[in-house]
């Protein structure tokens, strides 16, 4: 018996969001709205995202000893996410500047402070934290040898979902572990180095051939695609009035991962998973704008 639906692997930032009419260009200046801060970061993100909706979760993060991390801590309990996981020290909390237009489309650089610190001696002293998960879930916005040394520690049967982002390319003991392996096309493009072909299906079937069990290529507002031994299918999206697209991604994940973990098909956990994204880009901010369960289920 698994303790956890979902473990998610990862960072907590301070998301430090100022609106533009226009994002400024090599060397110029624009104004923006007032200074929002809110708990972010893409690990601690989908832990949220998963909660919400009703999934026994878990945080495997670092954060620094001060405001910003207490208040990623806060908003990690105050969703009902166990923070035993959470690591203090060792560096300043990680923090992302973002910058928001008008039509909801986000641009983002991330200080990765503590995240930087999170190594594989600590996933090695939470093994047991891993095991207790039927669903692991990572980025890459904490280091990768961290990453790769998680899916050591994955239980008999368990399964590993990876959103790699910032992309790099990936070990093939990385790649092998993926079910899925959820990408964007940017991300796409840096994994597969620019030779995935001219669509979707192309790029899908060239990430197959690198060793995930399983991939699903993200397309805005064309949907998503998903592939595996069995075949390969188009996902709907829906239509929703963006006003922030932050977290919408890490929502898609985390409602994927955890659909998967209940047993449901890939095309049907991304059906899902598109309904989640679809209410959270209609809100400000990353975890202010997750669903319930219960508002995904009124779509």
């Amino acid at each position: 018996m698994h303790e956890y639906d979902l473990l998610v692997v990862g960072s907590a930032n301070a998301d430090l969001v100022v609106g533009v009419e226009r994002r400024p260009g090599a060397g110029e200046t624009v104004l923006g709205s007032d200074l929002a801060v809110h708990p972010g970061g893409k690990g601690a993100n989908q832990a949220v995202a998963a909660a919400r909706l009703g999934a026994r979760t878990a945080l495997l993060a670092r954060v620094g000893d001060d405001a910003y991390g207490r208040l990623l801590l806060d908003s990690q309990r105050a969703a009902g996410v166990d923070t035993a996981g959470v690591l203090v020290g060792g560096a300043p909390t990680g923090v992302a500047l973002i910058t928001v237009d008008p039509s909801g489309d986000n641009s983002i650089v991330v200080s990765p402070g503590a995240n930087g610190r999170l190594t594989p001696e600590d996933v090695r002293a939470s093994a047991g934290l891993v095991r207790a998960s039927r669903v692991v879930s990572a980025q890459l916005e904490v280091p990768l040898e961290t990453v790769a040394e998680t899916v050591r520690h994955l239980p008999p049967g368990g399964r590993f979902v990876l959103n790699p982002s910032p992309p790099r390319l990936l070990p093939r003991e990385l790649l092998q572990a993926c079910d899925p392996l959820i990408v964007n096309e940017h991300e796409a493009e840096v994994i597969l180095g620019g030779t995935g072909g001219a669509d979707p299906e192309e790029w899908a079937r060239a990430l197959l051939a690198l060793g995930p069990r399983s991939v699903v290529v993200t397309l805005g507002s064309e949907g998503a695609l998903v592939a595996s031994g069995e075949g390969i299918g188009r996902v709907p999206s829906l239509k929703a009035d963006a006003v922030d697209t932050t977290g919408a991604g890490d929502a898609f994940t985390a409602a994927l991962a955890w659909r998967l973990g209940a047993g449901a098909p890939l095309a049907e956990s991304a059906a899902y998973a598109a309904r989640v994204g679809a209410v959270a880009v209609t809100r400000r901010g990353a975890q202010d704008s997750f669903p319930t369960a219960a508002e995904v289920d009124a779509l």
